[in-house]
């Protein structure tokens, strides 16, 4: 069975939907209303698959310095969250959408900092050549799929954020710390697709 086969699979399986990140449900954003965003998850297309994430420039407003996934709002001419997420990989990294893919959707994530973001799931060529949007990207990496995945490497946190004390989880992939939103998408990725990956 083809990876495609096996992620598509496994994404259509029913989920529990627990959440996994930052404990954020619970948290109404200022105005009370979560903007709609999407990423693009890029799983490259080899023996031992991987993810493409990138770094945030550090004077972005909004998560700054912090490793994401392409992505961001959704806009008034996106056909939907799928439309959005290829379009934003095309615009930070160069992925076009013709390179792209699409598997699915995966579990919606509401974050603190007010945004509703939905995760799409797609599998990309193993060796693109990418071109990094500077206003967008500072950098850009490939990590293992089965490592960013593994239970064992989420380690859970707390800290205190706006007046209370909240989880989040942090995978550290040699020198490269996944944290916040990311991971926690991550996290609720990896029971979607617990035992798809090795």
């Amino acid at each position: 069975m083809s990876l495609f086969d096996r992620l598509e699979r496994a994404l259509a399986a029913s989920a529990d939907h627990e959440f996994a990140g930052m404990d954020e449900r619970h948290i109404a954003p200022e105005g009370g209303v979560h903007i709609p965003a999407a990423v693009l998850i890029a799983v490259t297309d080899r023996p031992e698959p991987g993810v493409i994430l990138t770094q945030r420039p550090d004077y972005l407003r909004s998560h700054p310095g912090q490793i994401a996934f392409p992505g961001g709002k959704i806009d008034p001419t996106d056909a939907h969250p799928t439309a959005a997420a290829l379009r934003e990989a095309d615009e930070e990294l160069g992925i076009a959408p013709h390179h792209v893919r699409v598997i699915g959707e995966a579990d919606v994530y509401r974050s603190g900092s007010g945004f509703e973001i939905t995760p799409v799931l797609g599998i990309i060529p193993p060796d693109l050549t990418y071109t990094p949007n500077p206003g967008e990207v500072a950098d850009w990496f490939e990590a293992p799929l089965a490592f960013v995945l593994d239970p064992a490497n989420h380690v859970q946190h707390s800290t205190q954020w706006k007046g209370a004390e909240r989880r989040y989880i942090e995978i550290m992939w040699g020198r490269r710390r996944i944290w916040g939103v990311t991971a926690g998408i991550i996290a609720n990725l990896s029971r979607r697709l617990e035992g798809v990956i090795a």
